[in-house]
């Protein structure tokens, strides 16, 4: 297992850092839209689309090349970050409520349109934020992995009241709160070093900082890592709903793109819709 997720990393990161990296903007943007189809069965597959899972992967693809081919990817309307922060607070809060049991009762139609309506303005803010710059895009890919590094950390060292134990038994409120201070200590090193190393681009806390000042930055970023949780156990209540343990095996040793996604696909909107405040 260890020599599968060794592996399917290094082919990773060889496929996403040249993309990354590259000069312009678009070929991280068409590698992301691949992924993000491949998601978007995967969400089929989880929620009864059964032979129709290809086809809405299939549709989302296309979604996300007609806002490629609009010209969206680079400096799309600030309207669907404000959309996924109200369908994945709202919204949010209401599917982990009701539970388990509750997300099949759901049509099956209501579900995939949601799932790839979230893919889809997930996919569109990843691209739009590395139009925005690599120090922006990493800013952001980087309060995901130290809210969930320090949030796995902290729960093994402290945790004791358990977070959602019918959904995730793993994560408990003490690694919430670790989580939360890993990224607080993230963001002000991290604007701190913007003032004194050369970068492409302001840094998302860099922007925060000078739109709502230090403690509305430290606000923002503490409800960034906990929509970075919520993603996470939303991923976890569809794949129990299914009988699931992965949501594929298309990433040998890591499961499925939406495992490896998962805290991702709230964040990004999100932060591109606090940053445009």
């Amino acid at each position: 297992m260890l020599k599968q997720r060794v592996i399917t990393a290094v082919v990773l990161l060889a496929l996403l850092l040249p993309a990354l990296f590259a000069p312009v903007a678009w070929p991280f943007a068409l590698l992301t839209l691949v992924l993000i189809g491949a998601a978007g069965w995967e969400w089929g597959r989880l929620n009864e689309g059964g032979p129709l899972s290809i086809t809405l992967g299939v549709l989302l693809a296309l979604a996300c090349a007609a806002a490629l081919a609009a010209g969206w990817t680079a400096g799309a309307p600030v309207w669907p970050w404000w959309a996924a922060l109200l369908l994945w607070v709202l919204g949010g809060a209401w599917a982990l409520r009701r539970g388990v049991a509750n997300w099949p009762t759901l049509p099956a139609a209501l579900r995939w349109a949601l799932g790839l309506l979230l893919l889809w303005t997930a996919w569109l803010a990843l691209a739009n934020a590395r139009w925005l710059g690599i120090n922006f895009i990493l800013s952001v890919f980087c309060l995901v992995w130290v809210a969930d590094i320090a949030a796995y950390f902290g729960g093994r060292a402290f945790g004791r009241r358990k977070l959602a134990p019918s959904i995730s038994p793993g994560k408990s409120w003490e690694g919430v709160w670790s989580g939360a201070a890993g990224v607080l200590v993230l963001a002000l090193a991290w604007r701190w070093l913007d003032t004194r190393v050369a970068v492409d681009s302001a840094s998302l806390y860099t922007r925060l900082a000078d739109r709502l000042g230090v403690p509305g930055l430290l606000i923002a970023v503490a409800a960034l890592a906990a929509m970075s949780v919520v993603g996470d156990l939303f991923e976890s209540l569809v794949k129990r709903s299914a009988g699931a343990k992965d949501s594929s095996g298309l990433l040998p040793g890591h499961g499925g793109v939406l495992d490896r996604v998962d805290a991702l696909l709230p964040v990004f909107p999100i932060a591109l819709a606090l940053a445009s405040l």
